[in-house]
């Protein structure tokens, strides 16, 4: 009889070989000193944005519905940022876009800002353009169709990473306005409407060229341009006698008459205040730059400096001079304790 030896010890070592393949195959990935696999994947784990739930209530007026709808504090920025930037667009982006519509209805209920909403309804905004427009989940689903999976998770990602933050100037939260694309600048907040505020001065945006919505034009029969601006005009439509800040109409003068460039754009239904014209056979062909106010954050030029790498950080405070990103938590406990 052969001894069992040999075969004993050969089962013994693929036995061994067995318990030792998972180790061989993560130690090369692993430092042995300090664990290092193990705390990649838990710092990893640790840096996906959880949405916490808001113990503060937004009354938006639902237009459509015409009633009052109390929406949790980041449920409404979801669907505001939903609403008012394409998901398709940088993720940086969207945390700047997240902050802006933060920061805007913050300030709007720590001040009981009821301007624009339908008198009695106990709204603080609408979900208009009037305020920020807002979609519920179910709204953005019928939108949305197969492309709301990703489109919502995307944005909540965005919104998570920026949550209870605002952007502050002076220990105070900003009028965080924000508009599509610009002409090249944005606007000083005087040079479009009345007050001048420190944080909402021109800059450069030189990225905007590139948005599909930096160039329109319009054609307006000679007529209805004269019905729309209470003018007669002859062979000269007029001329553009002063610029502001950013680059747009300021003053204009047309068939006699002297207007803004706001006027004018509010008037005929412009994209912008930066405009050109001429008259062509019986019409009036105007051409324009960028689409919107112009005063503040402007979408497409964000979404261009985070394609170049700029972080949100970076984007807020170029297009918001001189303001902080600040816990919003001090005003809305404020907020809370008033009502």
């Amino acid at each position: 009889m052969k001894s069992m030896k040999p075969v004993l010890f050969t089962f013994g070592a693929l036995f061994i070989i067995i318990l030792l393949i998972p180790t061989l195959l993560v130690t090369p990935f692993m430092d042995q000193s300090k664990g290092k696999l193990g705390k990649e994947l838990s710092v990893a784990k640790s840096e996906t944005p959880v949405l916490a739930e808001s113990s503060v209530s937004v009354p938006v007026y639902r237009s459509q519905l015409e009633k009052t709808e109390n929406i949790p504090l980041e449920e409404y920025v979801i669907g505001v940022v939903a609403s008012e930037m394409p998901a398709e667009f940088e993720t940086e982006a969207l945390k700047s876009q997240a902050l802006a519509a933060r920061t805007y209805i913050t300030k709007r209920l720590i001040n009981n800002e009821t301007l624009g909403t339908p008198k009695g309804s106990g709204s603080i905004v609408t979900d208009t353009q009037g305020h920020q427009v807002y979609k519920s989940p179910q709204e953005l689903k019928a939108l949305w169709g197969d492309d709301y999976t990703w489109k919502m998770e995307k944005i909540t990602e965005a919104v998570a990473a920026t949550q209870g933050k605002i952007l502050t100037y002076e220990n105070q939260p900003i009028d965080a306005s924000f508009f599509s694309t610009s002409n090249g600048f944005t606007e000083n907040s005087e040079a479009y409407w009345q007050e001048a505020i420190p944080y909402l001065k021109s800059v450069e945006s030189p990225w905007d060229e590139k948005s599909p919505k930096f160039y329109d034009q319009m054609v307006i029969s000679i007529k209805e341009f004269e019905n729309k601006l209470g003018v007669n005009i002859d062979k000269s439509i007029g001329k553009i006698t002063a610029l502001t800040p950013g680059k747009r109409v300021a003053k204009v003068e047309v068939g006699g008459k002297e207007f803004t460039g706001r006027e004018v754009r509010d008037a005929l239904g412009l994209k912008s205040s930066d405009f050109t014209w001429e008259i062509k056979d019986d019409s009036v062909v105007i051409e324009t730059k960028g689409f919107g106010h112009g005063v503040g954050l402007s979408q497409y030029g964000a979404n261009f400096m985070a394609e170049d790498g700029k972080k949100y950080t970076e984007i807020v405070a170029h297009y918001y001079k001189g303001t902080k990103v600040s816990a919003a938590e001090p005003f809305l406990t404020k907020y809370t304790a008033s009502k």
